[in-house]
């Protein structure tokens, strides 16, 4: 493709087909969509080599969680903030206490142009998170396909220092988020990486991961149903 020509040209090179062949056009279709549904089902693979007995632990550490009272706070930017509500209508839906922080607009407007887009996440956290004799029982998860967002790296700092179960889901090499997610000092629990350079493909693949951490959550919770 040439420095000038339309970056999307490159996902969808049948939409500048020079041809009015239809049976070409949809030949092309169905390739690019193969290709793509190969390249994410390949992704899950990984993922579930590598972390399938990690998701199971972090499931049934939030399922404990949640059994003593805590509930679960997600928070993500743009794209993953959607991810982050539906996360949290998942868990709603059967039952369990669960928010997304980015769902108040004028909480997040106020936090935003009051003191800044960073705090957005953190503030509402320390607000809303309830400590006991024994810490805070609730759960914080995080969505970025960059794992670079400064917003929820506060947040996961927050999260850790409250005593919170921290989960973090990214993309590409895990970015800053997978800094935090090492060491002694860690502020995330569980960090688990779509390895992807695709934002498509990540966020594809980060749908799998968070659906597979609600039923394995809600099968340790509700053993029998």
């Amino acid at each position: 493709m040439s420095a000038g020509a339309d970056p999307m040209q490159s996902l969808y090179p049948f939409l500048y087909a020079d041809t009015s062949d239809l049976d070409s056009v949809l030949e092309q279709v169905r390739a690019s969509t193969v290709a793509k549904a190969i390249e994410v089902a390949d992704l899950r693979r990984v993922i579930a080599e590598r972390d399938g007995a990690r998701l199971a632990e972090c499931a049934r550490q939030a399922a404990n969680r949640f059994a003593a009272g805590g509930r679960l706070f997600a928070f993500g930017n743009g794209g993953s903030a959607t991810d982050a509500q539906q996360l949290a209508t998942l868990f709603l839906s059967e039952g369990l206490p669960a928010f997304a922080l980015g769902n108040d607009t004028a909480v997040v407007t106020a936090l935003c142009n009051d003191i800044g887009v960073e705090v957005m996440f953190a503030r509402q956290l320390a607000a809303l998170s309830i400590s006991g004799g024994s810490g805070t029982h609730d759960i914080a998860v995080g969505l970025s396909t960059s794992g670079n967002s400064d917003n929820l790296l506060r947040a996961f700092d927050e999260a850790s220092r409250r005593g919170m179960l921290t989960i973090g889901l990214a993309g590409y090499d895990g970015g800053k988020m997978a800094e935090l997610a090492g060491g002694d000092k860690h502020s995330i629990d569980y960090l688990f990486v779509a390895p992807s350079t695709s934002i498509h493909r990540i966020q594809e693949a980060q749908t799998t991961i968070y659906q597979v951490l609600w039923e394995l959550t809600c099968a340790s919770a509700f053993p029998v149903r």
